[in-house]
């Protein structure tokens, strides 16, 4: 999330409840607030996890909220507190102001020539609907959407709710707060009950020419290349990158924080659990595999019983011969 004007580090300090000491030069600017996976120049950042230590003091993040006493690298400064994610949400809520809405549809929403709102759907407040869409009843698309031209949204979808991110504490869930955008591109069709969250702080994003069937999940600050299709039942989570042209077939899962190449094609009931870096493939399977292969493993499978006998056949055989020869 972009500042509207640049805010000193003195007056981000002062929004922090926790004692908080400084490294590195106190009389920058933050420009922005993001976590990890949309970090630009300028912006203030966390990091409390041992696994992302070196990637958030590698970023471009200007200002850093970090659990321990380190030097600072080049160019950035940090803020050694005890409680960074707190710290951080604490930052993040002087910048998220939920408005109670009485109207279905917000008096500032802009709405594009030709496009048709049926009864009973929501518009947030700083929702864009652009030109020629047709967005069916009961859709509820929140606050910060953002919809290109030539879109058609079915029943009972909702665009722009918070981020499933929360970590564990003792005393419970502490929840990240969203303060991202949802973003639509142009000639996008998403089917029934499909739920696409907005971004914990950058963008989530569905590209031109996308179509979605019933009933997906999709996770905050995820990006879908343009002209994918995306098959019912099937769940994408948070800060995932797919590539262009990707076909993801019926009760596909696709976990966090992982990258697939243009064109790649999952069939139905394929799990990934890690990033698929070559374009074009076919892959099938829990986990994942080249199709072809997966196929010929679960034939396999399926032969290892009658396999099985045999083995104990030629085990028994082999005893036998070996008695026979003493």
């Amino acid at each position: 999330m972009k500042f509207e004007i640049p805010i000193l580090l003195k007056d981000i300090v002062a929004m922090i409840s926790q004692p908080v000491k400084l490294i590195g030069n106190s009389e920058i600017s933050v420009t922005g607030i993001n976590e990890i996976h949309s970090i630009e120049a300028g912006d203030l950042t966390f990091v409390d996890n041992n696994k992302y230590y070196n990637r958030v003091l590698k970023s471009a993040a200007g200002t850093i909220l970090i659990d321990k006493e380190i030097e600072a690298p080049e160019s950035k400064t940090l803020l050694i507190v005890k409680d960074p994610l707190c710290a951080y949400t604490e930052v993040m809520n002087h910048f998220i102001h939920f408005n109670p809405q009485q109207e279905m549809i917000h008096p500032f929403a802009q709405i594009g020539e030709r496009t048709i709102i049926q009864p009973g759907v929501f518009v947030g407040e700083n929702v864009v609907i652009g030109k020629n869409c047709l967005i069916h009843a009961n859709v509820s698309i929140y606050a910060d959407t953002i919809i290109g031209d030539n879109v058609i949204i079915h029943s009972g979808s909702v665009l722009g709710a918070d981020a499933f991110y929360f970590q564990r504490r003792k005393e419970g869930w502490v929840k990240l707060e969203s303060c991202g955008r949802t973003l639509v591109g142009n000639n996008v069709e998403i089917g029934c009950g499909v739920y696409i969250d907005r971004g914990v702080s950058g963008d989530t994003v569905i590209g031109d020419g996308c179509k979605l069937d019933n009933i997906i999940q999709i996770g905050h600050d995820t990006r879908i290349g343009t002209r994918c299709l995306i098959g019912s039942q099937s769940a994408i989570a948070g800060c995932t990158v797919i590539g262009d042209d990707c076909r993801i077939w019926a009760k596909c899962s696709i976990n966090k924080d992982l990258h697939l190449a243009n064109g790649t094609t999952l069939l139905a009931h394929t799990a990934i659990n890690k990033s698929v870096e070559k374009p074009n493939q076919i892959l099938f399977g829990i986990p994942a595999d080249e199709s072809h292969r997966k196929w010929r493993e679960i034939v396999g499978v399926k032969m290892l019983p009658e396999l099985m006998k045999e083995f104990a056949q030629l085990k028994k055989e082999v005893a036998e011969l070996k008695e026979k020869s003493v």
